[in-house]
């Protein structure tokens, strides 16, 4: 029987408990550019945490080749082909391929839960810096790209050296998970908590992911002073 409150409407349900995050133990992961040094460091991570992992590649025999290297049971393909069999999509290209890239998978990343790591960064003599995209972010043209997509950012600020470190364990850091719906959102945090040391942190809708991805041009900057490979904590959550 539902009880009401002294207003006579019926109660609100207890709010959910953002650390309630699903188990993505099964779910097949997919990395777009997986044979570039950002793509390879997810791959490997992910797999030794026990997920199935592919790497997608232009060169089916590049992917499977790089596959072969990191083990795990990661396995290679052409980018369609990776895109087809994995329940979640990294996209891990480079930015000046972005574009491209997705608009030749749309079929294939359909209905697919995609999640966008990509940079849009320029670099000249005074370093690193920040390119606005015409749509507003990475993750949004990839929105715009992919229409019958469930897109999501996240990944953005990991080292590359460190993800491909074999003698590293954990990887101290958050993950800034940024997207449209809870459900998606979830589970993509829920699969950075599967690495060890990393937690996934909701940041906000998509039209938020601007910044998220520029603040790697900060990061450049102090990894290149300090000699550092540095990541972010959010504290008191």
């Amino acid at each position: 029987m539902t009880t009401q409150d002294s207003s006579g409407s019926a109660p609100k349900p207890p709010a959910k408990d953002p650390w309630d995050l699903p188990d993505v133990s099964g779910l097949s992961v997919g990395v777009l550019g997986g044979t570039g040094p950002q793509g390879r460091g997810l791959a490997y991570r992910l797999a030794r945490a026990g997920q199935k992992a592919t790497l997608g590649s232009r060169d089916a025999a590049r992917a499977e080749q790089a596959a072969a290297e990191l083990g795990f049971g990661v396995e290679g393909a052409d980018n369609a082909e990776c895109a087809r069999r994995s329940d979640i999509v990294i996209v891990a290209v480079p930015w000046d391929g972005h574009a491209k890239t997705l608009q030749s998978l749309r079929e294939e990343l359909a209905g697919k839960l995609v999640i966008d790591c990509v940079n849009p960064l320029g670099f000249d003599k005074k370093g690193a810096y920040a390119l606005k995209p015409e749509e507003g972010s990475a993750a949004e043209q990839a929105a715009a790209l992919l229409p019958d997509s469930r897109v999501t950012a996240a990944f953005h600020h990991l080292s590359a050296v460190l993800l491909q470190d074999e003698s590293i364990e954990e990887i101290d850091t958050d993950v800034l998970v940024l997207g449209e719906v809870r459900a998606d959102t979830d589970l993509v945090q829920a699969l950075a908590g599967r690495i060890p040391g990393m937690r996934g942190i909701f940041a906000g809708r998509l039209r938020n992911a601007h910044q998220v991805e520029s603040l790697v041009a900060n990061l450049i900057s102090v990894n290149r002073r300090y000699k550092a490979h540095a990541g972010l904590r959010t504290t008191d959550v």
